[in-house]
């Protein structure tokens, strides 16, 4: 590897945007278009490595803004970063921690310097930089970080989104300036913009200039409706290097997924499977399922029988939902095991039909059984 990162891309749709990539790191080897599970804090809730290994997980998320409250980002540093500290061998990801600053705090000022804002845990006053958004991430040690960036929340009007792009731009510069690790973690930029198409073309390509190992489709999954961020990814979409990764944010609803495959997406992150798993609500072959219903408590068959995760070969609806029910932490670790094998079999079966070119056939077959008319439907 001459870089951080190596991307390639393998195959194309002939009738849509979709393609499959290889994307090499210092850690491994990973396939395209690809979903990735969330460990906040540096653990994916209710589940080992172990576990992540055996559903195939290919990239796992940890989030900067937390570590860096808990347990600081000196002890994971000590500890040899994350992999060393979560014994994880894998590809990593951190995001810069930008969205907690402006999602979890409700008091803070925002500067050209940075952010002063408070500690959502107990009030104390905090302060975050371009620059030490990036010197936490490179004590961290993931292969893939990304750039400090303000996330305005939507709607935000034109002039206040043109004047956030702009010191974006001069954080990201800051940012890249700071990196004191670029031979062995590939800093991303991260477009924003909001729903304005102008602003979205002058943000990416003054990113682009700036020559990033990939780029993230920022600004998403704030509140908006569906079309307006399918609006945002053909917005910003169309000026992003087609050899280089494009990441879209916190999305990973089935519908979102497809129509981002569709649109050239690459990698993918959000809470929602496991999240959703841990409410009791779980996405099958069949469709969607409430293991907290009557209806399966004597119910003996798997979850999903075309799935091949440790809890649908090995246990019934009716002893899932028994565990759901009585608050079993094993309950709560075979549902999330579920959810996400569901999503990277998701993932494997959307690469193999780019790879077939038969794409909408799948996005067509997987929509009818989830009962999703339009692609702008909320989805699961």
């Amino acid at each position: 590897m001459k870089g951080p990162i190596e991307f390639n891309v393998d195959d194309k749709s002939s009738n849509t945007k979709a393609r499959t990539g290889t994307l090499k790191t210092k850690h491994g080897t990973v396939k395209t278009p690809m979903f990735m599970p969330v460990g906040t804090l540096a653990t994916v809730k209710f589940l080992s490595p172990e576990d992540l290994k055996a559903i195939k997980s290919q990239v796992i998320l940890s989030n900067t803004y937390h570590l860096w409250l808990r347990p600081g980002e000196k002890v994971v540093k000590e500890a040899g970063g994350l992999h060393g500290f979560m014994n994880y061998d894998g590809p990593i990801l951190t995001d810069s921690g930008g969205f907690q600053v402006f999602s979890l705090s409700k008091i803070r000022t925002i500067k050209e310097e940075g952010v002063y804002f408070r500690n959502h845990l107990n009030g104390d006053k905090l302060f975050l930089s371009p620059e030490k958004a990036i010197e936490i991430q490179n004590d961290l040690g993931a292969d893939i970080i990304m750039s400090f960036d303000e996330c305005p929340s939507y709607p935000a009007d034109y002039e206040y989104m043109k004047d956030s792009i702009e010191r974006t731009t001069r954080w990201a510069k800051r940012g890249l300036e700071a990196h004191q690790r670029p031979d062995d973690q590939a800093l991303f930029g991260i477009v924003q913009g909001g729903a304005y198409e102008d602003l979205r073309k002058q943000h990416a390509e003054a990113l682009v200039k700036m020559d990033f190992p990939g780029y993230s489709i920022g600004g998403t999954s704030v509140g908006e409706p569906k079309d307006v961020m399918l609006k945002m990814i053909d917005y910003t979409i169309k000026y992003l290097p087609d050899d280089k990764p494009r990441y879209l944010m916190g999305v990973g609803d089935v519908n979102s997924i497809f129509e981002a495959v569709e649109r050239g997406v690459d990698m993918f992150d959000c809470v929602l499977p496991t999240r959703n798993a841990r409410h009791g609500a779980m996405m099958t072959s069949q469709g969607r399922v409430n293991i907290k219903n009557k209806q399966y408590e004597y119910d003996f068959g798997p979850l999903d029988p075309e799935c091949d995760c440790e809890a649908c070969i090995n246990y019934s609806r009716a002893y899932l939902r028994h565990l759901y029910r009585t608050n079993e932490g094993l309950g709560m670790r075979l549902l999330s095991i579920h959810n996400l094998r569901f999503l990277l079999k998701m993932m494997e079966d959307i690469r193999e039909a780019i790879e077939e070119d038969r794409f909408l056939e799948l996005k067509a077959e997987v929509y009818e059984k989830f009962g999703i008319k339009h692609e702008t439907d909320k989805g699961f």
